[in-house]
């Protein structure tokens, strides 16, 4: 999971001040620092809380993906889209995910050249304990009340909106 850093001061903060010194204020380099950070805290402790159940955060997102999917199993392609990665990420989550046990392969009825992942029972016994985990430590955000994991979510929506990631129904469709 990695360590705590244990500074006396916060590096973040350092960062900026030097920053501010060389190029001038910039509250985006201190932020998008800031989630960065955050980022790699909360993979270490997602990841440390699946360990026993020998997966990983994108292992875990994989199979619930295939839980939520009406019939268990989903086309790569649209597994990719809908965790955002890289086709070859997808391809070797599924490798490691049939290797276990928790995902069979098998060809796709509606297109003869493609392949769907499909969630086993022991897939989906696994995915029920690890949320069970993951909901006990609150994804790691238990410093935060529901109101300002809202909050954040709403913020970070903005930053989705914008990107492209999908519309903003207020906004004008693009």
């Amino acid at each position: 999971m990695g360590n705590p850093l244990n500074l006396p001061f916060d590096p973040i903060e350092r960062a900026h001040e030097n920053w501010t010194r060389r190029w001038g204020a910039s509250p985006a380099m201190a932020a998008v620092t800031s989630i960065m950070r955050a980022q790699q805290i909360l993979i270490g402790q997602l990841d440390a809380t699946l360990k026993p159940h020998e997966l990983t955060f994108a292992r875990y997102e994989a199979l619930v993906l295939l839980t939520f999917s009406s019939t268990g199993a989903l086309p790569l392609g649209k597994i990719g889209e809908r965790l955002m990665v890289h086709p070859t990420s997808v391809t070797n989550t599924i490798d490691r995910l049939e290797r276990q046990g928790l995902v069979r392969r098998r060809p796709n009825p509606s297109d003869g050249r493609g392949t769907l992942a499909e969630i086993t029972d022991a897939g989906r016994r696994v995915v029920e304990e690890a949320t069970t985990d993951l909901l006990a430590m609150d994804f790691g955000l238990d410093c935060y009340s529901d109101e300002e994991l809202w909050e954040i979510h709403r913020r970070f929506r903005s930053l989705r909106v914008g990107y492209g990631d999908f519309p903003d129904d207020a906004a004008p469709r693009r």
